[in-house]
């Protein structure tokens, strides 16, 4: 049962961490190391069909095993000094495997300047947001990305490392942000077609439980959320949910889409929603508060979830 309770301080740690403390500096955040990692394992990878496709299978099962078993053999190291170690280091790197504070202080940056007019302030914040070119970006397409960039991090960077988490512990969660940052920056079509395919592919279905709960979260949240319709938030997340390439991130987008009532709309590769009125800057607010009622329902569910695994595990 102590092991039980040390992971229950362990997350209740890591989201004061998140809530009240810093980012950690480059050179100390694992994640940043993990793309270091993944940096160099594919400088001089093969891109070709069928060897660009092998190696990275083979990146995939190095950069995730080694963080996952790094996470493994550093907790229980920890364990071994103290439990009070323990918790308060296991508290730091679970906290640095998921994205709250940081989410809403970009987005209200956008926020901002949007309602300041400043597009030029506004394109230059983009990048932290979306991987679209942003120099061309109208305000409402602006205001339109920022939504749909938190409505779908909700699920990939809070709920998903928090599920991985409460099922898996700490080596769980590292394991889970090795995946996901494989996929951000190796999973995607050009250059990295074939090399990063099976970083794409393993994302998507570690993603498959955590986007679909993030979307019935997203849902209920909109049940008490003012400017909210729990009715079109579900309907229109069943209607569009597969118009994104991405099987994941259509659930939380189109959710949000519905539950604003706007359409929400990427050129030549999606439009989800239905546009009852021009998607506005507050909407950007009331994305940001939909994430932090969704957050909050999630950490009781993975509150919870790791109170069981002592019973199955």
């Amino acid at each position: 049962m102590w092991v039980l309770h040390e992971d229950l301080a362990v997350l209740m740690v890591a989201v004061v961490l998140e809530m009240v403390g810093r980012e950690p500096p480059k050179w100390l955040h694992p994640t940043v190391w993990i793309g270091r990692t993944v940096t160099i394992a594919e400088a001089n990878a093969p891109t070709s069909r069928n060897g660009g496709f092998i190696i990275g299978v083979m990146i995939l099962l190095l950069v995730t095993g080694f963080w996952g078993a790094g996470a493994y053999f550093a907790a229980a190291g920890l364990r071994d000094v103290h439990q009070v170690a323990y918790v308060l280091v296991g508290g730091f790197l679970l906290k640095t495997t998921f994205s709250v504070k940081m989410l809403h202080q970009t987005a209200a940056r956008v926020r901002d300047l949007l309602t300041a007019g400043d597009m030029a302030g506004v394109r230059a914040q983009m990048s932290s947001l979306v991987s679209r070119d942003p120099s061309q970006l109208t305000a409402e397409q602006a205001t339109a990305a920022t939504v749909e960039s938190v409505s779908e991090n909700i699920a990939d960077s809070i709920i998903g490392p928090w599920l991985a988490f409460a099922l898996f512990g700490l080596p769980g969660a590292v394991a889970y942000r090795a995946i996901n940052t494989l996929d951000s920056m190796i999973g995607y079509h050009g250059r990295y077609e074939y090399l990063g395919k099976a970083s794409a592919r393993f994302d998507d279905l570690v993603n498959l439980i955590p986007s679909r709960l993030a979307g019935l979260l997203l849902v209920v949240a909109s049940l008490v959320l003012p400017g909210q319709k729990a009715s079109d938030a579900w309907r229109i997340m069943l209607r569009d949910h597969g118009k994104t390439e991405s099987p994941n991130a259509g659930w939380t987008m189109s959710g949000m889409a519905g539950a604003l009532g706007v359409e929400l709309e990427k050129a030549d590769h999606y439009r989800l929603g239905d546009a009852t009125r021009p998607v506005e800057p507050e909407d950007i607010t009331r994305t940001v508060r939909t994430m932090y009622v969704v957050a909050g329902a999630g950490l009781l569910l993975a509150l919870g979830i790791t109170y069981l695994r002592s019973g199955i595990w």
